[in-house]
C-alpha cells in the first residue's frame, strides 16, 4: 500500500484526499465509502457509464451534468454526488477509478486497516472472500480491507497485492514460468 503521502502525490490522490478530508469533517466517511463502492460497481456493470468516464469527446459541462444525474440515480450521498460533478467539470472524470482506489486506502488507514488488492478470473463467493480476509488478517496482524477486481486474462488462481507484498498464484503466471523453464 502506498503511504498516505504517496497517495497524495498523485492527481487522483489529491482529489481523494480532499474528498476524504471533507467526509471526515462531516462524519460521512462510511456514507462516502458506500457511495464510491456503488460507483465502482457501476463502472463494472454499465458499459455506458464506463464509456462516459473514459471518453474524451464528452465536454466538461455535459460530463458534470451526467455525473450529477448518475449520483441521483444511484442514490449517492450528497458529498459524493457533488464531488463527482466537480471531478467531471474539472476535466478529471477519467480519474474516477483511481480516486475511488485512493479514497479506499485512506479510509482503511483511518480505520487502522491495511488494504489488499485481489484480482481473480471469476468473482469470489462470499465464503471464499471471508476465508481470504481471515487469512490476510492473520498474515498482516490487523484488519484487512479487500478490493476485488475481475480479470479473465489471469485464467484462474489469484493475485494479491498487500502493502509492498505481492502474491501471484495466477494460472497465467504459472504457464509463463513453465514456458520459460521449457525454453531453458
Amino acid at each position: 500500500m502506498e503511504t498516505s503521502s504517496g497517495i497524495q502525490a498523485s492527481l487522483a490522490g489529491r482529489y481523494a484526499s480532499a474528498l476524504f478530508d471533507l467526509a471526515r469533517d462531516e462524519r460521512q466517511i462510511d456514507a462516502v465509502s458506500n457511495s464510491l463502492g456503488l460507483l465502482a460497481q457501476a463502472l463494472v456493470d454499465s458499459r455506458e457509464f464506463a464509456e462516459l468516464v473514459s471518453s474524451p469527446l464528452v465536454d466538461r459541462e455535459s460530463a458534470g451534468k451526467a455525473f450529477t444525474a448518475v449520483g441521483q440515480q444511484l442514490s449517492l450521498d450528497p458529498i459524493t454526488t457533488n464531488f463527482i460533478g466537480v471531478l467531471a467539470r474539472n476535466g478529471r472524470k477519467n480519474q474516477l477509478s483511481n480516486v475511488i482506489r485512493a479514497f479506499r486506502q485512506l479510509a482503511a488507514a483511518h480505520r487502522g486497516e491495511t488494504t489488499a488488492e485481489v484480482v481473480t478470473a471469476h468473482a469470489l463467493k462470499d465464503d471464499q472472500l471471508a476465508a481470504l480476509k481471515q487469512q490476510l488478517r492473520a498474515r498482516a496482524g490487523r484488519e484487512v480491507a479487500i478490493e476485488t477486481r475481475i480479470d479473465p486474462e489471469i485464467l484462474g488462481g489469484i493475485v494479491i497485492k498487500m502493502g509492498s507484498q505481492m502474491i501471484d498464484a495466477s494460472i497465467r503466471t504459472k504457464l509463463n514460468r513453465l514456458a520459460e523453464a521449457m525454453k531453458g
